[in-house]
């Protein structure tokens, strides 16, 4: 693969001192339909496209079809007029880790799907699930962060404008956008908004000229179908790719084994989404319990809750400790004789084979500590926040501590 550092002297390739517009592409409806549309005439929507490049970054966790009409409808398109595509990813979890440019072609002949590092391998690592409160930073981790690598490398601050594929039905987000960046020459753009084109003007224009409907762009995993009323529609993908859905269901299932709140959709979980009674709800369950038949693990959780100076809730701390390797009901013998002999609470799901013991429980007011063992399949790796022993130490000096042995 190319090195982090971004080299623009591929062969038959523009450099990136002759760029000066970047379009954002998702690969959904909204930035495809731009795309389109504008390269029926380049010129007449104020595009040069020796100056221009189009920017993907791989997420890692498309659906299927959406990869597949991406091959089959606009790659040939990019290639019939030689649109520039540079598709990226992340090379790890930390910002020092850099980014991979995985294909920079004007004759691009696929759609890399993942990079070295995804969001995926990011939250299954450290046991996990997307977060809906606040800003969508799994997007900005992503995508965000790595398309501000490449553009600060490709521009180093000379002006370009950036193209965004926000609808015009979404009109608030190209608000957002300019008082979040802080690229230096960066001017934003967003022609369906201008033109007016909201999300069934996007999908009349890609069924006119494609002659498909274009599914909505996003991760496998995605928290935000139930906040955005399209949880029937994310339903029925997942029962289209059952074994996606018992993917996800064991991301979530893992998740949940470490912190019971770490519901994929913040009061509602995945799994009690599916009707076992159902065919198609019951294969997706079917690939659950197949994803279940791996080694599990025995893990040693703890998490702080503490206040700044000035009295503010800070970022919640956690450690996450591997203490043993080996089969469900294996540990699970082994948590639930522990948790008798030392008389503390044990919880037990008697269809999938988790185990937990609680040593102590979160209260309700902040500073407070959490503790406990549970079962989970031994994708999560050993992780624990910087100070938090002294931390921990502090909080709960003098406390009497229960080793499992």
């Amino acid at each position: 693969m190319p090195s982090t550092a971004y080299t623009p002297s591929l062969p038959g390739l523009t450099t990136t001192d002759d760029l000066d517009t970047v379009i954002n592409w998702g690969l959904g409806a909204d930035s495809t339909a731009y795309l389109a549309e504008m390269l029926t005439d380049p010129a007449a929507y104020g595009i040069d496209l020796e100056r221009t490049v189009v920017l993907h970054m791989a997420t890692g966790s498309e659906w299927p079809e959406t990869r597949l009409l991406v091959e089959e409808f606009l790659l040939p398109l990019l290639r019939e007029h030689g649109v520039r595509l540079v598709q990226l990813a992340r090379n790890g979890h930390l910002r020092q880790d850099g980014f991979t440019v995985l294909d920079d072609s004007r004759h691009p002949e696929r759609l890399v799907a993942r990079g070295p590092w995804t969001l995926w391998d990011d939250l299954e690592s450290v046991g996990t699930v997307p977060q809906q409160a606040g800003t969508r930073k799994c997007s900005l981790w992503a995508k965000g962060d790595v398309g501000d690598w490449w553009l600060k490398q490709a521009f180093g601050g000379r002006p370009f404008r950036q193209i965004m594929g926000f609808n015009a039905d979404e009109a608030g987000r190209s608000f957002k956008d300019e008082a979040s960046s802080k690229l230096p020459g960066r001017t934003g753009e967003y022609p369906l908004i201008d033109w007016g084109w909201g999300r069934q003007q996007v999908e009349d224009s890609l069924v006119k000229r494609f002659g498909v409907h274009w599914p909505k762009s996003y991760c496998t995993f995605c928290c935000f179908p139930i906040s955005m009323g399209s949880l029937p529609a994310h339903l029925e993908r997942m029962r289209t790719h059952p074994g996606i859905a018992g993917e996800v269901l064991r991301l979530e299932y893992t998740a949940m084994s470490l912190n019971p709140n770490a519901k994929l959709y913040g009061r509602k979980t995945l799994l009690e989404m599916f009707d076992p009674t159902q065919p198609r709800d019951r294969a997706c369950l079917e690939a659950f319990e197949r994803e279940l038949d791996m080694p599990w693990a025995l893990y040693h959780v703890r998490r702080l809750f503490l206040l700044s100076d000035s009295g503010q809730r800070r970022p919640v701390m956690r450690s996450t400790e591997r203490v043993d390797l080996g089969r469900p009901q294996q540990l699970a013998r082994r948590l639930i004789s522990v948790s008798e002999r030392r008389g503390v609470d044990l919880e037990q799901d008697p269809v999938y084979g988790r185990a937990r013991s609680w040593v102590r429980r979160r209260g309700s007011q902040w500073p407070m500590a959490e503790e406990l063992f549970a079962t989970a399949p031994a994708r999560v790796i050993n992780k624990q926040d910087g100070s938090f022993d002294e931390e921990w130490d502090a909080l709960l000096r003098g406390a009497s501590q229960l080793p499992l042995s």
